[in-house]
């Protein structure tokens, strides 16, 4: 049977590490980093992941910022906000909540946000440097998949990987990221032929398409190592629901070699990985070298 990867405690650790050196900034440096998250609508969902954020963001000893606006706020309103964001020094990191209501041009939006305080890492600079390979704030949950990929593999060199799903937030970054670590790297999607064989090639599989059970025991690698970043919520006979992933867990279980379950895997190092961009960020501008928290113990 597949080891369990356990990333709601990895991410413990990691917030544990990014709280020591948050007090030792505040301590040496009078640095204190400062997260602002930007919430517009009523959407649960985003409500609950704000509200963890911001929970999790005083908990290591940042100062936390929210703005929550109504549905109906206007684009030029918004960009407002964020520039105003972009000019505040007690502001490192800036996330705007996605996604945004349909009357708002969400690139624009993202693309107000200063390179240098993306903390979602989603300005087209922070993705043009991540793919050419300097250094950039890198989106969090594909840096929460290569820390947990790290800590189970050790080096990655010359591994053959494949993603399943091309996105901007996770499939996209996720290749880069693995191609910087010299995997070789294949990217399958909804188009992809004969996806199950694709599948089989990888000795890191990740998944992020949102389809329950796309992946099962036969479309795995023995002893692989699956990154499940699927969330998807089936219903329930009492009226609630369910969260499972990409892939069968207890059927890929008796193939692969390690697995991330749904929920309690990628997840929990999502926001974990928001802080220790928004701390990377901090200490960026004020000219310090950021610490090195991807192989942090």
């Amino acid at each position: 049977m597949a080891h369990i990867i356990d990333g709601k405690a990895r991410a413990a650790r990691l917030r544990a590490h990014i709280g020591a050196t948050v007090a030792e900034l505040k301590e040496s440096r009078d640095l204190e980093p400062g997260l602002a998250v930007v919430l517009v609508g009523e959407d649960p969902a985003s409500q609950v992941y704000v509200r963890n954020k911001a929970r999790q963001a005083r908990e290591v000893g940042m100062r936390s910022f929210e703005h929550r606006h109504p549905t109906g706020i206007g684009q030029a309103e918004l960009l407002a906000l964020v520039a105003s964001l972009n000019r505040d020094p007690a502001v490192h990191g800036i996330l705007v909540q996605l996604p945004l209501p349909a009357h708002i041009a969400s690139h624009e939006v993202i693309t107000a946000i200063d390179p240098a305080k993306d903390v979602d890492g989603f300005h087209p600079i922070n993705v043009g440097r991540l793919s050419i390979g300097l250094d950039a704030l890198v989106p969090c949950t594909p840096l929460g998949c290569l820390i947990l990929l790290r800590e189970q593999l050790g080096t990655l060199a010359g591994r053959e990987a494949v993603v399943v799903g091309r996105s901007n937030i996770v499939g996209k970054p996720m290749a880069a990221l693995l191609l910087r670590e010299s995997c070789t790297v294949t990217v399958a999607h909804s188009r992809t032929r004969d996806l199950g064989a694709v599948c089989r090639r990888a000795e890191i599989l990740i998944t992020a398409v949102g389809h329950p059970g796309l992946v099962g025991r036969n479309e795995i690698r023995p002893g692989a190592t699956v990154i499940d970043v699927g969330m998807n919520r089936l219903p329930r006979p009492d009226g609630g629901y369910r969260l499972v992933g990409d892939v069968d867990l207890a059927a890929a279980s008796q193939v692969a070699a390690a697995i991330t379950p749904v929920p309690g895997g990628v997840g929990p190092m999502t926001i974990a990985c928001l802080l220790a961009n928004t701390l990377t960020a901090a200490c960026r501008q004020r000219g310090l070298t950021p610490p090195e928290l991807a192989g942090a113990a």
